[in-house]
């Protein structure tokens, strides 16, 4: 009998649908999210496209986003679920933030407003002083208002606002199920 009434005061683990639901989303987010940074560090390591300063910044979202996207389905899985939510929450307001930041550097590489002063890449000089003329004139500067490539209209800035449009989506929909419903 004293065994029953510790188990009474234990948090209690559901699968519910919310919960399954929850977690369904949340690990959507995880594998979307990795992939696409994924894909990004292979632009820029496998592919040569130098990122410039502003595309940096966007990845931010991911290097915060994945590891606590992680937590919170951990979370979810664990029971605790609202604070798993709040996690998710957090996770989509970042992804909010970096979707702005795509329409911004999108936007200032069609010319529809002025990119930020200061932003240029200028790509490693190595090596020794003898022929530094040649090396100067080979240094490529990577500009947060020039497409360095695109599909179907969008460059990378363009597309990774798509994406993190549809992670925040996500991420918002996966909080909203993490709440239990009381």
């Amino acid at each position: 009998m004293a065994a029953a009434s510790k188990l009474q005061g234990a948090p209690r683990l559901t699968t519910g649908r919310s919960t399954t639901e929850a977690y369904s989303l949340g690990a959507l987010v995880l594998v979307i999210a990795t992939a696409t940074i994924i894909a990004a560090l292979g632009f820029e390591y496998i592919g040569g496209y130098l990122p410039c300063p502003l595309c940096l910044q966007q990845r931010y979202a991911y290097y915060a986003g994945i590891p606590a996207t992680f937590l919170a389905l951990v979370l979810v899985s664990s029971g605790h679920r609202r604070v798993g939510g709040l996690i998710f929450f957090a996770v989509c307001l970042a992804f909010l933030a970096n979707t702005g930041l795509g329409v911004y550097q999108s936007g200032a590489e069609w010319g529809w407003w002025p990119g930020p002063q200061a932003c240029g890449t200028v790509q490693a000089i190595g090596g020794t002083s003898g022929g530094l003329l040649d090396k100067l004139d080979a240094t490529k500067v990577v500009k947060c208002d020039e497409a360095a490539w695109r599909l179907a209209f969008l460059s990378f800035a363009g597309w990774n606002a798509v994406v993190s449009l549809l992670l925040a989506m996500v991420s918002l929909k996966a909080a909203f199920a993490a709440v239990p419903q009381e």
